[in-house]
């Protein structure tokens, strides 16, 4: 391939990744459903956008970048949440859950597509695996609740690189038995031992540059990156895929280091990583011939139905058996089993090894593969919010908001929102605001709120939305970058007066609520002079001199007016209005 192909194979494989995932995010799904049908057409349409072409070793490259992913997925796993029953069916999941998937998997890929057997072991080990880039974001859409959310993010971050282990493993037999040569059983646990050696290098490496060096922000992520490539490169060199073990145990011990507190989010990282991602799916399903899809693709689907009718479901109850976990917690556990990354990438190492050893039928292992993962991927994208639903799992979409501060004003706004229908809650660091809010009749949050939302192991449980009113606009703009971090959801600030934005009012994140207009010294204002607010039905015209400021949806969500952007009301929804200074109050 010339140059020029080179070059611009690599730019359209980025501008592919970048925009499918842009793509998925406007249509609010994950991005696998649409990377991986965008690199299959990319592949079949064009003759540049080709891994094998434009790197010299691609599964050397998909091994480094699929161990830069389990680092990041590692780095989201607090030792504090495995415990108890979690703890045993995250447990059972694993060690019972990979020998039944794959003793499945290779009785059904025997029967249904006419391989050998030594393919067939080929398919069911690679098809153990689910993943974090895929699992995440699926329970992101469908939001489980919090137990079964840890269960299955578990689950999937350790599948996937003992699954790359497992899969190693029974390459090697393989290739030895076309040579005719004998196997190490011992090549497992030896596998084992390097990535665990490795995971103890790395966590060396990185307790002395992010702990005793204190290396932070850009320095801090660059070590990390440069300490996890590194490492796996290392690993990976003595023993095949023994660099994932080696990420992801670094991954859960940085993260859960004594003395060092990892930062709740890491934006370089977390881009780096999202990249990563796009680009692996871009290029692995690029790599798939339409020709030989056509070939599996009814037996696949056939593949696909078993593994989440029965399988999934059958692995769920024997892990879930004789512990606490409520029969619709294991039913949405067995119903959540999607194969990603790590499939993909072993699928694309092994069967091309193996293809050029001239193994018949491993030409059908990527094309197998790419089918399963885009099968299970759609079914559960498609099912696992509504199913959540009907089992009871799933968190409600109605907004629940943290009103912060607790002058006259505010207490008035949070009684209205409790009107509209909304389960408020509200905070203050002053006891006289605290006494306030109890004797206001609403629920006061508990705790310092700045204290336990800098701690990364934190969450304000509940909450989705915060609302900044403090008197402070320092406060709330240093709020607004801070609480983020422990908040699924969005924040917003009431906007500071002209002239008073303080040192970092003006400087910070976080919505401006209400416009220019509506700043809180004029809300302050009004509402001294007599203004007050009212919950109206969006039916109705809205009533002369009110202003809008949330809009609480049919279901319970709420969109307050900021200074970006308005809001627009459906009829079946409910309106806060500011009214306006009575006459004479002035």
């Amino acid at each position: 391939m010339a140059e020029e192909q080179i070059l611009l194979g690599i730019g359209l494989t980025v501008a592919l990744a970048v925009g499918s995932q842009i793509l998925a995010s406007k249509l609010h799904l994950p991005s696998l459903i649409v990377l991986l049908p965008v690199g299959f057409t990319a592949g079949a349409l064009t003759d540049i956008v080709h891994p094998d072409r434009l790197a010299p070793d691609f599964s050397a490259l998909v091994s480094l970048a699929v161990a830069v992913i389990l680092y990041d997925a590692g780095l989201g796993l607090d030792l504090q949440n495995l415990r108890g029953e979690t703890r045993s069916v995250v447990t059972r999941l694993i060690v019972l859950g990979i020998p039944i998937t794959a003793g499945a998997c290779l009785g059904l890929a025997a029967a249904l597509f006419d391989v050998p057997f030594k393919v067939a072991a080929m398919i069911g080990v690679i098809l153990v695996v689910s993943g974090p880039t895929v699992v995440g974001p699926l329970l992101d859409h469908a939001r489980p609740t919090d137990r079964v959310r840890r269960i299955l993010t578990w689950e999937g971050t350790l599948i996937d690189p003992l699954g790359g282990i497992l899969g190693a493993v029974v390459f090697h037999i393989v290739i030895r038995s076309q040579e005719r040569q004998g196997y190490r059983f011992g090549m497992f646990f030896g596998s084992m031992a390097v990535g665990l050696a490795g995971g103890l290098v790395g966590v060396a490496l990185l307790w002395l540059t992010l702990r005793r060096l204190r290396l932070g922000g850009t320095l801090g992520t660059l070590a990390q990156l440069a300490t996890v490539v590194a490492v796996s490169a290392g690993c990976d060199a003595l023993l095949d895929d023994t660099g994932l073990i080696a990420a992801i145990l670094t991954g859960v011990a940085v993260a859960n280091l004594p003395g060092y507190d990892m930062p709740a989010r890491r934006p370089f990282f977390e881009t780096v990583v999202q990249l990563v991602i796009g680009l692996l799916f871009i290029s692995i399903s690029a790599s798939v011939a339409p020709e030989a899809v056509a070939s599996v693709l009814l037996p696949s689907l056939a593949l696909v139905a078993a593994l989440v009718l029965v399988v999934r479901p059958v692995v769920s109850l024997v892990a879930a058996a004789g512990t606490d976990v409520a029969s619709r917690e294991r039913a949405f556990i067995g119903w959540m089993a999607p194969r990603g990354i790590v499939a993909a990438a072993t699928a694309t190492t092994f069967s091309g090894a193996l293809v050029d050893k001239g193994l018949s039928g491993a030409n059908k292992i990527l094309p197998i593969t790419f089918l399963v993962i885009v099968g299970t991927v759609l079914v559960y994208a498609l099912t696992a919010r509504p199913v959540a639903v009907r089992l009871g799992v799933g968190q409600s979409a109605r907004t629940r908001p943290l009103l912060v501060g607790a002058a006259p004003w505010v207490i008035d706004l949070a009684r209205s929102l409790g009107a509209a229908g909304l389960d408020v809650l509200m905070w203050s660091g002053l006891p006289r605001e605290r006494a306030r809010i109890k004797a206001a009749g609403i629920e006061l949050a508990a705790g310092e709120l700045l204290a336990a939302a800098t701690d990364p192991t934190a969450s304000l449980e509940g909450v989705t939305t915060a609302l900044l009113l403090t008197d402070d606009d320092d406060l709330n703009a240093l709020a607004s970058v801070v609480v983020q971090d422990s908040l699924d959801g969005p924040v917003y600030r009431i906007g500071a007066p002209p002239g008073g934005e303080g040192i970092m009012a003006p400087y910070t994140g976080g919505g401006v609520l209400f416009g220019p207009g509506l700043v809180r010294t004029a809300l302050e204002a009004r509402h001294e002079q007599g203004a007050r607010f009212l919950v109206h039905p969006a039916a109705e015209p809205v009533p002369p001199g009110h202003e809008l400021l949330f809009v609480v949806r049919a279901d319970g969500r709420l969109e307050p007016v900021t200074a970006a952007q308005a809001v627009i009301p459906a009829k079946s929804d409910n309106l806060v209005l500011l009214g306006p200074v009575p006459h004479g109050s002035a």
